[in-house]
């Protein structure tokens, strides 16, 4: 596994943090180059549930280096508890295991502040935000105005900057949102103590990703979200604030892409979205609250109930392609279990015309109508199963069509949350 991209084919939430922890096991650098801590991967190990906001999957395994690069949108506070939490959990957290890019974007509480109130404004066309400041975050990055990293390192330059940062927020706190402005001796101190505590794990990324793949070592790029809320391939305005997919990694990474061996894509049996936004295969009924209930399906981070629907085969298509998928990892297989039919979305119907190419234009997203394979389903528990073969044959089936439908290899299925619930086909992924 020289370098190899793991991102969502879906709208996130599907369960890539389960696949990133068991191919650690073989990388020696995890990477994560997009997204804040809105994201959250789910790791399940000997019963133990571990949910990683920030920190890369790979911390769970012993002699990994992980990294967050300079394209991640970071909270220092939110950093700096989940390092305390996996500290007080046993997992060793020492600059060894995880290095943080000088050059990342600062989240600060203002940042915070100004998502949750801007959200309120747009009544009907709010986009779902988490409230938690990363969009806010980039936007100062676009506007070449946000503070990075290496500024909470050196208090004179924080303090400059922030003063400046701070009169243009609080002028819009105060006289748009009528709300209290922050105090920029108070902002100054709390950042500054933040920034000390995060000086040990802080270096320049990048040089440290490079230097490591032209030594030999494996490294693995840990896409958050899903390639559906990239920023300019997704349902947009409905996305997060970065690009998600492979072609995140050079810009976020300070990786080449042109370097990437692999590319694969974790998409569930299903689909699943939080928040607002185009769903086009979203059942509403008694068979997307089952899907829920089953799947469990409530955000790692937010808690949000997430709404539920079929494999949507056109969107899943659209994002392996547009991110050069070499295959596809497949989960909640065995969330499928008891559904006596299982539906498959194989094309859209977009105001009475048939398509099986994902729309660009969000209305006609908006107006697609699934048209809907029925497969047999199963009642077996599958959950212990790990050799395919030994799957139902209507398992096999379904299996089999989504490969059919993707035009992608699927190389892997998971039908549990342990790490060791897998089925591998055509060799894995090792």
């Amino acid at each position: 596994m020289p370098t190899l991209s793991v991102f969502g084919a879906q709208w996130g939430d599907e369960g890539k943090g389960k696949i990133i922890d068991r191919l650690s096991r073989g990388a020696d650098l995890v990477v994560r180059y997009q997204g804040g801590a809105n994201a959250g991967h789910t790791v399940v190990v000997g019963g133990e549930k571990y949910v990683l906001h920030l920190i890369p999957s790979g911390i769970l395994h012993e002699g990994t280096v992980n990294v967050i690069g300079n394209g991640v949108a970071l909270d220092p506070v939110v950093l700096l508890e989940e390092v305390d939490g996996l500290l007080e959990r046993g997992i060793r957290c020492s600059p060894e295991q995880l290095s943080v890019s000088s050059c990342a974007h600062v989240i600060f509480q203002h940042h915070r502040e100004i998502d949750q109130l801007s959200e309120r404004w747009k009544g009907e066309g709010r986009i779902g935000t988490t409230g938690r400041g990363i969009g806010p975050c980039y936007a100062d990055k676009a506007a070449r105005t946000g503070l990075r990293v290496a500024d909470l390192l050196d208090p004179e330059d924080l303090h400059t900057r922030l003063q400046a940062n701070l009169a243009e927020k609080n002028a819009l706190l105060e006289k748009v949102h009528g709300a209290e402005p922050f105090d920029i001796e108070q902002t100054f101190e709390r950042y500054a103590a933040l920034g000390q505590r995060l000086a040990p794990f802080v270096r320049d990324t990048g040089a440290l990703v490079r230097s490591a793949w032209k030594a030999g070592k494996s490294v693995l790029f840990e896409g958050a979200q899903g390639a559906m809320l990239d920023l300019d391939h997704g349902t947009y305005p409905f996305v997060t604030s970065s690009n998600t997919g492979v072609g995140g990694i050079g810009p976020g990474a300070g990786f080449p892409p042109s370097r990437i061996d692999r590319a694969v894509g974790i998409a569930k049996a299903y689909c699943t979205r939080v928040g607002e936004g185009p769903f086009p295969t979203e059942d509403s009924g008694t068979e997307g609250e089952r899907l829920r209930e089953l799947g469990h399906e409530y955000g790692a981070t937010t808690g949000r109930p997430r709404r539920c629907g079929w494999f949507d085969a056109v969107a899943a298509r659209y994002a392996l392609e547009l991110n050069g998928a070499t295959s596809l990892v497949v989960t909640n297989l065995d969330v499928l279990s008891s559904f006596e039919t299982v539906r498959l979305a194989t094309a859209y119907d977009v105001g009475g015309t048939r398509t099986e190419t994902y729309p660009t234009a969000l209305a006609d997203v908006v107006r697609a109508k699934p048209v809907f394979e029925s497969h047999t389903g199963w009642s077996e528990d599958i959950t212990a199963v790990r050799d395919f073969g030994d799957l139902p044959k209507a398992a096999q089936a379904y299996v089999e069509s989504l490969e059919g439908v993707l035009g992608v290899p699927i190389s892997m299925l998971s039908v549990g949350p342990e790490r060791d619930q897998i089925i591998e086909r055509h060799g894995g992924l090792g």
